[in-house]
């Protein structure tokens, strides 16, 4: 069966997705694996837990200050030398390993996010390329593997490392994955736009201070959400894209990111389904760590090795999700997905200390073969109909959706932990939390297309 799939796919098009799951790896786990070291660093840092967190919340808001520039980047310079920033991520990489104190380290995190940031929203927009819009739901499932299992395996790599190794190791495991990345980064195509292609610099003073504002604002509310560091750069945030959007709607002329593209069904549902996509294996992936380690007691490393079987499951199901994509549209694949999903939570929102972990694995395990599938159609369908022109654009706002969805859902479950009832009741709100809004998830998926789409044709501005 995997013969199968993989003929579906040009060679072209597998030669490329080889250089690009080589990229993505690193910077996807780095994500997830730092976050298990907090303690640790906290005594080597001798740092508050307050100064750490911003060691991953520098990276994260780094990675969105960078997301809007790949589109330009990409045009004016090639996909292949953008996707070469990874050396950025690679030389911060060893500088965070050699950091002195938290406040070169969170500097040196930052460099590792603008270093990484342009790879993501490039991922997709490469692929379409390389594959000709052929078989592009297979194309996605053979990429996402990094993407379906970083958020799982994270924190299971940093536990081991952890386990046996000085926190320094945490960014030392990324300089043999950036090598071989940067080896094969020659696979990526060089699709320059002829031409000189100006950079929109107020675009981009809008959009990329919009997006921190908004994930700083929702980062701060572990705390509460009446609070100035919520409201002030959320409020913020939140008008500078707004400003964006009415501006870009308006304008002429060649903007940062064409806000148009989004009045395609195709784009809009798409980068709706990747929100939700989000908050559901963001949001889980705060609290179930949390629930095995404070609730039944486990280790880091111990709540780590539970985390497996859900990531397996996404393992095993990714190329179904694909398959069933290309065969039948994103649509009825992404609601199966969200509402498999959501069944397999709701076991951690009935149990309590004394419930069996091997019940609770088969769960994970279900809830992995949700996500697996999920993926597919999320990812691809934005590009279902779609002119070569908006590839980058769709790209952009498909990304941006998944990673404040990704914010929110952290921050919905940071808020019900913190404002709810001590012990396994809270935990129980935040699992239903996640219930609902996956299940939410998975009746605005219907508005996903099918095999097919027809849309009214767009005039580039690029």
């Amino acid at each position: 069966m995997k013969t199968q799939t993989l003929d579906a796919i040009p060679a072209e098009a597998k030669r490329v997705a080889i250089a690009v799951i080589a990229g993505l790896i690193a910077p996807i786990l780095d994500t997830t694996i730092v976050t298990i070291g907090f303690d640790n660093l906290t005594t080597a840092m001798s740092a508050p837990v307050g100064t750490v967190q911003w060691t991953n919340t520098g990276y994260l808001l780094a990675l969105a200050v960078a997301v809007p520039l790949a589109g330009w980047s990409a045009l004016r310079f090639g996909s292949r030398a953008v996707w070469r920033t990874l050396s950025a991520f690679f030389l911060g990489s060893i500088l965070c390993a050699a950091a002195w104190n938290i406040q070169a380290l969170i500097a040196f995190r930052v460099l590792q996010g603008l270093g990484a940031g342009l790879l993501f929203p490039l991922m997709t927009s490469v692929l379409v390329a390389a594959s000709g819009g052929r078989a592009l739901g297979r194309l996605v499932a053979l990429v996402s593997v990094p993407t379906a299992l970083g958020p799982i395996l994270g924190p299971v790599v940093g536990g081991v490392i952890l386990h046996w190794l000085d926190w320094r190791w945490l960014f030392l495991v990324n300089v043999p994955v950036c090598l071989i990345a940067l080896a094969l980064s020659g696979r990526i195509p060089d699709d320059r736009s002829p031409g000189r292609t100006r950079l929109d610099w107020l675009g981009l003073a809008l959009l990329a201070p919009g997006l921190v504002g908004v994930l700083l604002g929702l980062s701060n509310m572990h705390a509460g959400i009446a609070r100035a560091d919520v409201l002030v750069p959320a409020a913020i945030g939140v008008a500078l894209l707004a400003a964006f959007v009415v501006r870009g709607a308006r304008a002429a002329g060649p903007t940062l990111v064409d806000v148009r593209v989004f009045a395609r069904q195709s784009v809009w549902s798409s980068s709706v389904g990747l929100f939700f996509f989000g908050v559901t294996s963001f949001g889980a992936m705060l609290a179930l760590p949390l629930y095995l380690q404070q609730v039944r007691g486990e280790t880091v490393l111990a709540a780590a090795f539970v985390l497996v079987p859900q990531g397996i499951g996404a393992l095993v199901s990714r190329t179904v999700g694909g398959r069933l994509t290309d065969a039948i549209g994103a649509r009825w694949v992404a609601v199966a997905g969200f509402a498999v999903v959501a069944a397999a939570t709701v076991p951690f929102a009935l149990a309590d200390e004394s419930t069996g972990l091997i019940w609770l694995m088969a769960a994970l395990f279900v809830r992995g073969l949700g996500l697996g599938v999920l993926i597919s159609p999320v990812m691809s369908a934005a590009f279902v109909g779609l002119p070569a022109a908006y590839k980058h654009d769709a790209s952009i706002l498909t990304r941006t959706f998944q990673q404040v969805g990704g914010s929110v859902g952290t921050a919905v479950v940071a808020v019900v932990l913190t404002a709810g009832s001590a012990g396994v009741g809270g935990f129980r709100d935040a699992f239903w939390w996640t219930v609902a809004l996956t299940a939410l998830g998975a009746m605005l998926a219907v508005r996903l297309p099918g095999t097919t789409e027809t849309a009214p044709a767009l005039k580039p501005t690029h």
